[in-house]
Protein backbone atom coordinates (compact mmCIF):
# COMPACT_ATOMS: atom_id res chain seq x y z
CA UNK A 1 0.00 0.00 0.00
CA UNK A 2 1.52 3.31 -1.09
CA UNK A 3 1.55 6.38 1.13
CA UNK A 4 -1.11 8.48 -0.62
CA UNK A 5 -1.05 12.18 -1.42
CA UNK A 6 -4.86 12.28 -1.62
CA UNK A 7 -7.75 10.18 -0.34
CA UNK A 8 -10.76 9.97 -2.67
CA UNK A 9 -13.97 8.82 -0.97
CA UNK A 10 -17.35 7.71 -2.21
CA UNK A 11 -20.26 9.48 -0.47
CA UNK A 12 -23.05 6.99 0.28
CA UNK A 13 -21.81 3.94 2.16
CA UNK A 14 -18.41 5.48 2.93
CA UNK A 15 -18.85 9.02 4.26
CA UNK A 16 -22.47 8.48 5.28
CA UNK A 17 -24.81 5.61 5.96
CA UNK A 18 -28.16 5.96 4.23
CA UNK A 19 -31.57 4.57 5.12
CA UNK A 20 -34.51 4.63 2.74
CA UNK A 21 -37.55 6.57 3.98
CA UNK A 22 -40.69 4.47 3.37
CA UNK A 23 -42.91 7.50 2.68
CA UNK A 24 -40.60 9.26 0.22
CA UNK A 25 -42.52 8.42 -2.97
CA UNK A 26 -45.90 9.43 -1.54
CA UNK A 27 -44.50 12.73 -0.26
CA UNK A 28 -42.80 13.51 -3.57
CA UNK A 29 -45.89 12.50 -5.55
CA UNK A 30 -48.03 14.93 -3.55
CA UNK A 31 -45.63 17.78 -4.36
CA UNK A 32 -45.40 16.86 -8.05
CA UNK A 33 -49.18 16.53 -8.32
CA UNK A 34 -49.59 19.99 -6.79
CA UNK A 35 -47.10 21.34 -9.34
CA UNK A 36 -49.12 19.78 -12.18
CA UNK A 37 -52.43 21.10 -10.86
CA UNK A 38 -51.09 24.65 -10.55
CA UNK A 39 -50.00 24.50 -14.18
CA UNK A 40 -53.44 23.27 -15.28
CA UNK A 41 -52.34 19.72 -16.14
CA UNK A 42 -55.31 17.32 -16.05
CA UNK A 43 -55.67 13.57 -16.19
CA UNK A 44 -53.26 12.40 -13.48
CA UNK A 45 -54.19 11.51 -9.92
CA UNK A 46 -51.69 11.60 -7.10
CA UNK A 47 -51.71 7.78 -7.02
CA UNK A 48 -50.75 7.70 -10.71
CA UNK A 49 -47.88 10.08 -10.06
CA UNK A 50 -46.60 8.01 -7.13
CA UNK A 51 -46.80 4.78 -9.14
CA UNK A 52 -44.82 6.28 -12.00
CA UNK A 53 -42.21 7.79 -9.67
CA UNK A 54 -41.63 4.34 -8.15
CA UNK A 55 -41.51 2.75 -11.61
CA UNK A 56 -39.02 5.37 -12.78
CA UNK A 57 -36.81 4.81 -9.75
CA UNK A 58 -36.85 1.04 -10.34
CA UNK A 59 -36.03 1.46 -14.03
CA UNK A 60 -33.22 3.86 -13.10
CA UNK A 61 -31.80 1.21 -10.75
CA UNK A 62 -31.73 -1.36 -13.56
CA UNK A 63 -30.16 1.23 -15.87
CA UNK A 64 -27.40 1.93 -13.33
CA UNK A 65 -26.57 -1.78 -13.12
CA UNK A 66 -26.30 -1.95 -16.89
CA UNK A 67 -23.96 1.05 -17.11
CA UNK A 68 -21.47 -0.69 -14.83
CA UNK A 69 -20.74 -3.03 -17.73
CA UNK A 70 -19.61 -0.07 -19.88
CA UNK A 71 -16.07 1.28 -19.78
CA UNK A 72 -16.95 4.98 -19.81
CA UNK A 73 -20.67 5.43 -19.07
CA UNK A 74 -22.34 8.83 -19.10
CA UNK A 75 -24.65 9.94 -16.29
CA UNK A 76 -28.41 10.18 -16.52
CA UNK A 77 -29.56 13.78 -17.01
CA UNK A 78 -32.20 15.18 -14.69
CA UNK A 79 -34.48 15.87 -17.62
CA UNK A 80 -34.14 12.35 -19.02
CA UNK A 81 -34.98 10.80 -15.66
CA UNK A 82 -38.22 12.73 -15.31
CA UNK A 83 -39.32 12.94 -18.95
CA UNK A 84 -38.35 9.42 -20.02
CA UNK A 85 -38.24 7.25 -16.89
CA UNK A 86 -41.12 8.73 -14.86
CA UNK A 87 -43.43 10.66 -17.19
CA UNK A 88 -43.13 8.61 -20.37
CA UNK A 89 -46.90 8.13 -20.82
CA UNK A 90 -48.09 11.36 -19.23
CA UNK A 91 -49.98 14.00 -21.22
CA UNK A 92 -47.61 16.16 -23.26
CA UNK A 93 -48.03 19.23 -21.05
CA UNK A 94 -47.32 17.29 -17.85
CA UNK A 95 -44.29 15.58 -19.39
CA UNK A 96 -42.93 18.91 -20.60
CA UNK A 97 -43.47 20.52 -17.19
CA UNK A 98 -41.51 17.92 -15.21
CA UNK A 99 -38.86 18.06 -17.91
CA UNK A 100 -38.19 21.76 -17.38
CA UNK A 101 -38.48 21.38 -13.58
CA UNK A 102 -36.29 18.27 -13.57
CA UNK A 103 -33.32 19.62 -11.61
CA UNK A 104 -35.26 20.92 -8.59
CA UNK A 105 -37.39 17.76 -8.69
CA UNK A 106 -34.27 15.56 -8.59
CA UNK A 107 -32.99 17.61 -5.69
CA UNK A 108 -36.27 17.20 -3.83
CA UNK A 109 -36.29 13.48 -4.57
CA UNK A 110 -32.82 13.16 -3.07
CA UNK A 111 -33.87 15.04 0.04
CA UNK A 112 -36.94 12.89 0.61
CA UNK A 113 -35.71 9.48 -0.49
CA UNK A 114 -33.10 8.72 2.18
CA UNK A 115 -31.99 9.74 5.62
CA UNK A 116 -28.22 10.21 6.10
CA UNK A 117 -25.88 9.79 9.02
CA UNK A 118 -22.13 10.40 9.03
CA UNK A 119 -20.28 7.15 9.63
CA UNK A 120 -18.57 6.85 12.99
CA UNK A 121 -14.92 7.85 12.84
CA UNK A 122 -15.21 9.85 9.61
CA UNK A 123 -14.37 13.24 11.11
CA UNK A 124 -11.39 11.71 12.93
CA UNK A 125 -10.20 10.18 9.65
CA UNK A 126 -10.48 13.45 7.73
CA UNK A 127 -8.72 15.47 10.43
CA UNK A 128 -5.85 12.97 10.51
CA UNK A 129 -5.50 13.21 6.73
CA UNK A 130 -5.07 16.99 6.85
CA UNK A 131 -2.54 16.68 9.65
CA UNK A 132 -0.47 14.33 7.49
CA UNK A 133 -0.78 16.38 4.30
CA UNK A 134 -3.24 13.99 2.64
CA UNK A 135 -6.04 15.88 0.90
CA UNK A 136 -9.49 14.25 1.09
CA UNK A 137 -11.94 14.59 -1.79
CA UNK A 138 -15.26 13.08 -2.81
CA UNK A 139 -15.89 11.05 -5.98
CA UNK A 140 -19.50 9.90 -6.04
CA UNK A 141 -22.29 8.89 -8.37
CA UNK A 142 -25.36 10.99 -7.66
CA UNK A 143 -28.68 11.74 -9.30
CA UNK A 144 -28.32 15.17 -7.68
CA UNK A 145 -24.97 16.02 -6.11
CA UNK A 146 -26.43 19.21 -4.67
CA UNK A 147 -28.16 17.07 -2.03
CA UNK A 148 -24.78 15.74 -0.89
CA UNK A 149 -23.29 19.23 -0.88
CA UNK A 150 -26.19 20.44 1.27
CA UNK A 151 -25.64 17.64 3.79
CA UNK A 152 -21.92 18.40 4.07
CA UNK A 153 -22.62 22.10 4.57
CA UNK A 154 -25.26 21.43 7.22
CA UNK A 155 -22.93 19.11 9.15
CA UNK A 156 -19.82 21.25 8.70
CA UNK A 157 -17.98 18.46 6.89
CA UNK A 158 -17.62 20.52 3.71
CA UNK A 159 -14.60 22.33 5.21
CA UNK A 160 -12.76 18.99 5.45
CA UNK A 161 -12.85 18.21 1.71
CA UNK A 162 -10.54 19.77 -0.86
CA UNK A 163 -12.82 18.89 -3.80
CA UNK A 164 -16.16 17.27 -4.55
CA UNK A 165 -16.91 15.43 -7.81
CA UNK A 166 -20.48 14.26 -8.48
CA UNK A 167 -21.58 12.37 -11.56
CA UNK A 168 -24.62 14.50 -12.42
CA UNK A 169 -22.40 17.60 -12.45
CA UNK A 170 -19.59 15.85 -14.36
CA UNK A 171 -21.85 14.18 -16.93
CA UNK A 172 -20.14 10.80 -16.45
CA UNK A 173 -20.57 8.11 -13.81
CA UNK A 174 -18.46 5.41 -12.21
CA UNK A 175 -16.97 3.03 -13.25
CA UNK A 176 -15.95 5.61 -15.85
CA UNK A 177 -12.34 6.35 -14.80
CA UNK A 178 -12.85 10.01 -15.72
CA UNK A 179 -14.58 10.46 -12.36
CA UNK A 180 -11.33 9.74 -10.52
CA UNK A 181 -9.24 11.60 -13.08
CA UNK A 182 -11.40 14.71 -12.60
CA UNK A 183 -10.65 14.70 -8.88
CA UNK A 184 -6.95 14.09 -9.50
CA UNK A 185 -6.74 17.03 -11.91
CA UNK A 186 -8.55 19.25 -9.40
CA UNK A 187 -6.05 18.29 -6.69
CA UNK A 188 -2.99 18.34 -8.95
CA UNK A 189 -2.01 14.74 -8.17
CA UNK A 190 -1.35 11.66 -10.26
CA UNK A 191 -3.88 8.79 -9.96
CA UNK A 192 -1.00 6.52 -8.93
CA UNK A 193 -0.56 8.69 -5.82
CA UNK A 194 -4.13 8.38 -4.50
CA UNK A 195 -6.25 5.87 -2.67
CA UNK A 196 -9.81 5.49 -3.89
CA UNK A 197 -12.32 4.20 -1.33
CA UNK A 198 -15.79 2.93 -2.27
CA UNK A 199 -18.34 0.41 -1.03
CA UNK A 200 -19.36 -1.37 -4.27
CA UNK A 201 -17.46 -3.79 -6.46
CA UNK A 202 -19.10 -3.09 -9.84
CA UNK A 203 -18.84 0.70 -9.59
CA UNK A 204 -16.03 1.54 -7.16
CA UNK A 205 -13.50 -1.28 -7.31
CA UNK A 206 -13.75 -1.40 -11.10
CA UNK A 207 -13.42 2.38 -11.34
CA UNK A 208 -10.30 2.46 -9.17
CA UNK A 209 -8.67 -0.25 -11.26
CA UNK A 210 -9.53 1.42 -14.57
CA UNK A 211 -8.28 4.81 -13.37
CA UNK A 212 -4.93 3.41 -12.24
CA UNK A 213 -5.39 4.48 -8.62
CA UNK A 214 -2.41 3.76 -6.39
CA UNK A 215 -4.71 1.66 -4.25
CA UNK A 216 -8.41 0.81 -4.29
CA UNK A 217 -9.96 0.15 -0.89
CA UNK A 218 -13.37 -1.42 -0.33
CA UNK A 219 -15.24 -0.15 2.74
CA UNK A 220 -18.03 -2.50 3.72
CA UNK A 221 -21.58 -1.09 3.77
CA UNK A 222 -25.12 -2.46 3.59
CA UNK A 223 -24.95 -2.56 -0.21
CA UNK A 224 -21.49 -4.10 -0.67
CA UNK A 225 -22.80 -7.62 -1.24
CA UNK A 226 -25.43 -6.46 -3.75
CA UNK A 227 -23.33 -7.35 -6.81
CA UNK A 228 -25.36 -7.49 -10.06
CA UNK A 229 -22.77 -9.66 -11.84
CA UNK A 230 -19.29 -11.10 -11.39
CA UNK A 231 -16.48 -8.56 -11.13
CA UNK A 232 -12.92 -9.70 -11.81
CA UNK A 233 -11.17 -6.65 -10.32
CA UNK A 234 -10.28 -6.88 -6.62
CA UNK A 235 -9.45 -4.20 -4.04
CA UNK A 236 -5.98 -3.89 -2.56
CA UNK A 237 -7.57 -3.82 0.90
CA UNK A 238 -10.95 -4.14 2.62
CA UNK A 239 -11.95 -2.23 5.76
CA UNK A 240 -15.09 -2.30 7.88
CA UNK A 241 -15.43 1.41 8.61
CA UNK A 242 -13.62 4.80 8.67
CA UNK A 243 -11.59 3.80 11.72
CA UNK A 244 -10.35 0.72 9.89
CA UNK A 245 -9.37 2.96 6.98
CA UNK A 246 -7.48 5.28 9.34
CA UNK A 247 -5.60 2.32 10.80
CA UNK A 248 -4.61 1.30 7.29
CA UNK A 249 -3.40 4.81 6.50
CA UNK A 250 -1.42 5.00 9.72
CA UNK A 251 0.56 1.95 8.64
CA UNK A 252 1.84 3.93 5.65
CA UNK A 253 2.61 6.97 7.84
CA UNK A 254 4.84 5.00 10.21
Amino acid sequence: MIRPKALLLDFGGVIVETARRPSWAAELAAEVHELLVRAGCDGLGVEDVESDILAGARADSYWKDSTSRQFDPEEMTHRRFWADFVATDWPAQARALVGVEATPLCRRMGELRSGRKTRDGMEELLAACWERGVRPAIVSNALCGAVHRDYLTETGLDRLFAAQVYSDEAGVRKPNPEMIWLACRALGVDPADVWYVGDNYDRDVVCGARAGAGATVLMVSRSTDEIPYRVRQTPQATVEDPRGLLNLLEETWT
